[in-house]
């Protein structure tokens, strides 16, 4: 758990999620970073209280931030409404994108509890909530099918990277649930096994002294090089 700290102090902990871990889980055996982070404070002496503000799909890496008391844990969430904490990932989906392609996404997801599956529906759906997110290229990937995108989210949705980004026609590579035939067959070609998202950046004010924080990690993704 000490690896996978970035910052600590008595209010917040960053944490660097790796893929394949669950933020939180009810599965009994199966490991998740809350769980961690609890045993790790208790074996300081702490108080094991741990505020879940946000979280990342099981397979994707990445920064999370954490509140060590209900107070942080209140601003923090706060801030994550009116996007004064941001978060920022980097994606690799499947297109050949113009070097200066952005844009913004604007849709209404609907979440299926059943299925645990995520899809863009008309506004007013029952139960569809409002996502946005921006995007803009950054690496356009010729004659090798895919291109690099920088992801900012501006609200939380379910999968809702994942879904916005497969339904505008630029779907993520590894992306088993979401991705298109060709997509999956591209992914398969390059050997990209877990879906091709990090949360590369994290920016807020800290809830106690309102100091500006921003911390980055880097990808080593092979296909990123």
């Amino acid at each position: 758990m000490d690896k996978m700290i970035v910052y600590e102090d008595n209010v917040l902990l960053i944490v660097h999620k790796p893929a394949g871990i669950a933020t939180q889980t009810s599965r009994i055996g199966q490991a998740d970073v809350v769980s961690e982070l609890k045993n790790y404070r208790k074996r300081k002496g702490e108080d094991t209280y741990i505020g879940v503000i946000h979280r990342l799909d099981q397979p994707v890496e990445g920064l999370l931030v954490f509140a060590k008391n209900q107070s942080a844990a209140k601003i923090l969430s706060h801030q994550l409404q009116d996007n004064t904490l941001k978060k920022s990932y980097l994606a690799l989906v499947q297109g050949e994108l113009k070097q200066t392609a952005d844009g913004k996404l604007t849709d209404f997801l609907q979440k299926d509890n059943r299925t645990n599956l995520s899809k863009v529906v008309k506004e007013g759906t029952d139960g569809a909530k409002k996502a946005v997110l921006n995007w803009n290229c950054v690496k356009c990937y010729q004659g090798k099918g895919y291109s690099a995108v920088e992801v900012e989210l501006l609200t939380g949705r379910h999968h809702q990277i994942r879904v916005q980004m497969a339904n505008a026609g630029m779907p993520l590579l590894g992306d088993m649930k979401y991705g298109t035939d060709a997509s999956k067959e591209l992914s398969k070609q390059l050997g990209v096994a877990n879906v091709a998202l990090f949360a590369y950046k994290l920016a807020l004010l800290h809830p106690k002294t309102g100091k500006y924080l921003e911390y980055r990690i880097d990808w080593h993704a092979p296909l990123m090089q």
